[in-house]
């Protein structure tokens, strides 16, 4: 009797052990937090080009919350800027056999390749504000034009459409090359408007390297009256400007950019800051819309292949004067945003 009953419980450890291998995927992840029986975690990479900035923060949280809430579990490969690392990291995350890929401002000439593997694999890949177009690769995008569009509007609406301006963009970048398209056809709109220096890197400390290149620009116009205007077609390069203007104090010279960070909103909300407006959509917002997308492909979804986020004009003027306003909170005092 004694030998039947310490048979059965070998075979009853066995069968639960044998049941919890299933549950973990073989140890490719951790058990699914929902506790479904057998389903094993869902694996997500995140491939970003560069990690820089508050932007990057909240957009990675909105990835890493919606990922969360499916039960999944969320690696981010950085690549400090170098499309060849980036490329490399698609290719690991593809051969580690990932459930989900999300790919972050990269571009087609580096990834189409490596996109195309994970398709034929079967991995979903989602993009944002990347150009590679593949069937059944979704692409979330930012409406670049139209946050060029609103930037720079208010910019000519402020400035009784004409001034001096300088511009801090950079090739290289899917969205950065759309802004330019309406940058040039702004232009050619307001011929009073003169662009006076242009400028713009993108580093691993872009906010500083900015800072001190306006720095130089303001020595060489040293004048009230030589700038009227920035237009940073990014918030990193709307940071480094505004403490260089605000250091030199030059305040009269204003900055409109696109982008915006809880960062970005301390320096707009700030006593005589020259930051008066930036065009964005929410990082966080982007983040989890990405996310969201992806394991609607995991789950055999329809998707469509182009998700198009609508972009809000956030201008000083919205904001309070008697207290200080976060993302959080910024849709109490611009209705559109975050919707």
């Amino acid at each position: 009797m004694k030998k039947k009953l310490g048979l059965l419980v070998t075979l009853a450890l066995t069968a639960s052990l044998a049941l919890t291998a299933c549950g973990n995927g073989g140890g490719a992840g951790t058990a699914a937090p929902n506790g479904a029986s057998g389903e094993k975690t869902k694996k997500i990479a995140l491939i970003m080009r560069q990690n820089v900035g508050t932007f990057s923060a909240q957009y990675i949280n909105g990835v890493k919350k919606e990922v969360e809430k499916n039960g999944g579990e969320l690696t981010v490969f950085n690549a400090d800027t170098d499309l060849a690392k980036m490329a490399s990291n698609l290719d690991a995350a593809v051969n580690q056999h990932f459930d989900g890929i999300l790919i972050d401002h990269g571009t087609a000439e580096a990834l189409q390749q490596g996109t195309q593997k994970a398709v034929d694999k079967k991995i979903p890949v989602v993009l944002f504000d990347t150009d590679i177009k593949i069937p059944g690769v979704p692409i979330v995008a930012q409406d670049d034009q139209k946050l060029a569009d609103l930037s720079l509007e208010k910019l000519a609406a402020d400035n009784g459409n004409k001034g001096n301006i300088v511009k801090i963009w950079v090739a290289g970048f899917a969205p950065m090359e759309k802004r330019q398209i309406t940058y040039d056809a702004f232009l050619k709109k307001y011929p009073d408007i003169k662009e006076v220096a242009a400028f713009g890197s993108a580093t691993n400390n872009t906010a500083l390297d900015t800072q001190s290149q306006m720095e130089a620009i303001l020595k060489k116009y040293p004048n009230k009256g030589d700038i009227t205007a920035v237009w940073a077609a990014w918030d990193e390069f709307g940071k480094g400007a505004t403490r260089a203007i605000q250091q030199a104090g030059r305040t009269e010279i204003k900055v409109y950019s696109i982008d915006l960070s809880d960062e970005d909103l301390q320096m707009i909300q700030e006593p005589n800051s020259p930051w008066v407006a930036t065009a964005a959509v929410d990082p966080s917002n982007i983040g989890r819309i990405q996310a969201e997308t992806v394991f609607k492909k995991i789950k055999g979804e329809e998707v469509p292949d182009n998700v198009n986020l609508t972009p809000v004009l956030v201008k000083q003027d919205d904001l309070p004067k008697d207290k200080k306003v976060t993302m959080g909170d910024l849709s109490q005092y611009v209705k559109e945003w975050g919707k």
